[in-house]
């Protein structure tokens, strides 16, 4: 096992770890601090590609078991996998996490190259911590932001950074995932049945909803006035604990109901297809079979069919604080807001720190962004793409793949291999990392 102080940045090796036999590669326990803990992942016999470390960490799950480690240290590189300090801290504190761990690697003897890797919600948590590391705390601390980035020490920048199926932003999930439908903010059971997605007069059909352009324009704007509500709301709970008038000193609960990313009730991109259905432009799309084209590329996700979770706590709310939820589910939404067959149109990217696309904005370091075509969230890689200034960037998509790697249906082949042999490639092609 690794001990590394993130206060001396000091590495010490004590008895433990394991390794895995059969396997060219040996993963060693590792304890950040008191708090943090990952798997470091490394070749047996190491080479040139060694020297360049990848961190992944998600902002609110633990990733030291995901495949993509050990799949990259088989590939030659080295890789710690883990989570950060406390998953329920605010975004602010959770990139000090990603500041251990890229002290930790470059305390390792050999590590020449730190890169950051970051997938779904791991992506608002890397391109936030790289626009910060680059531009210095105060680039998210202007007036016009839902609230201020309170980091104020500097940050050691990663010498590149990897976006894999991220998302549109924690902010962003929030917005598009909100049911319009709670009459109530108290209450999960208290619905307008007029936003019930499920309706057939209203374009649902199970496996194959097709919206009409009326209600998708009434859902949209009622979700735009919902989530911007609950910002105010946020905003305020947050001013009176700031002047000692708030329910408690240091913080509040703050549940959402209807608010949780991941319900699939809320979502109209769930049922139709033809919304988040394809890129803008032409971008290279990766096969099974070895080959790539270069095309507009769609989406080939399925439907999810009907089910309903705002009537409940969990899985349907977003029970979070108030800091919590202003630093990582909040953005908000202009008059034109809306969900369309490429784009997501009429997001205050910029008032936000919590939304990669906004983010890439200030980041200058090498970027690969990879979308997988299985899901909706795919498309988030283009946003990236185009808003980053970098000279050194690049994206691909692969076909088939699910948002966690996978295929959909079998029918698309090994695309996780197909997905890790090109960020190996990439990280290896001569002069971006490796000399």
């Amino acid at each position: 096992m690794f001990v590394f102080d993130p206060k001396t940045k000091k590495t010490a090796a004590t008895s433990g770890g394991y390794s895995k036999d059969g396997l060219p590669i040996r993963d060693t326990m590792v304890l950040l601090g008191r708090d943090q803990r990952g798997i470091l992942y490394e070749p047996l016999v190491r080479n040139e590609k060694s020297a360049v470390g990848v961190i992944i960490i998600h902002s609110d799950g633990d990733y030291a078991n995901l495949n993509m480690c050990g799949e990259l240290a088989k590939r030659g590189f080295t890789v710690f996998g883990g989570g950060v300090s406390n998953a329920d801290d605010i975004l602010d504190k959770k990139l000090l996490s990603v500041k251990n761990a890229i002290e930790f690697l470059r305390s390792l003897s050999g590590i020449e190259k730190v890169v950051l890797m970051g997938h779904s919600g791991g992506a608002t948590l890397m391109t936030c911590y790289q626009a910060v590391a680059e531009n210095g705390p105060t680039i998210f601390q202007g007036d016009e932001m839902v609230i201020k980035c309170s980091v104020k020490e500097p940050l050691p920048t990663a010498d590149g950074i990897m976006t894999i199926d991220s998302n549109f932003g924690n902010g962003a999930m929030t917005l598009i995932s909100i049911d319009p439908a709670v009459l109530d903010e108290t209450k999960g059971t208290k619905l307008n049945p007029e936003y019930d997605i499920f309706r057939p007069e209203v374009g649902f059909v199970p496996g194959k909803a097709r919206y009409t352009e009326e209600f998708k324009k009434k859902y949209h704007a009622a979700q735009r006035e919902r989530n911007n509500r609950i910002i105010a709301m946020a905003q305020e709970r947050l001013r009176l604990i700031e002047a000692g008038e708030g329910n408690f000193l240091d913080e509040e609960p703050f549940v959402v109901p209807g608010g949780s990313q991941g319900a699939g009730n809320n979502k109209l991109i769930f049922e139709d297809t033809s919304l988040l259905a394809h890129t803008k432009q032409p971008h290279p799309l990766l096969h099974a079979d070895g080959s790539e084209t270069f095309e507009i590329v769609p989406s080939v996700r399925p439907a999810r069919g009907d089910h309903i979770d705002t009537p409940f706590l969990n899985h349907g709310a977003a029970v979070t604080t108030v800091r919590h939820y202003l630093t990582e589910r909040a953005v908000l939404a202009g008059e034109d807001y809306a969900i369309t067959e490429d784009d997501i149109r009429g997001i205050l990217w910029d008032r936000s720190y919590d939304c990669p696309p906004a983010n890439a904005k200030h980041i200058h370091a090498p970027l690969l962004c990879m979308g997988l075509t299985g899901g909706y969230e795919y498309l988030a890689a283009e946003m990236i793409y185009n808003n980053t200034p970098s000279q050194d960037k690049s994206i691909a998509f692969v076909e088939g793949a699910s948002h966690m790697f996978a295929p959909v249906d079998p029918k698309w082949g090994d695309t996780e291999k197909v997905l890790y042999d090109y960020m190996a490639k990439w990280l290896s092609q001569p002069g971006r990392f490796i000399q």
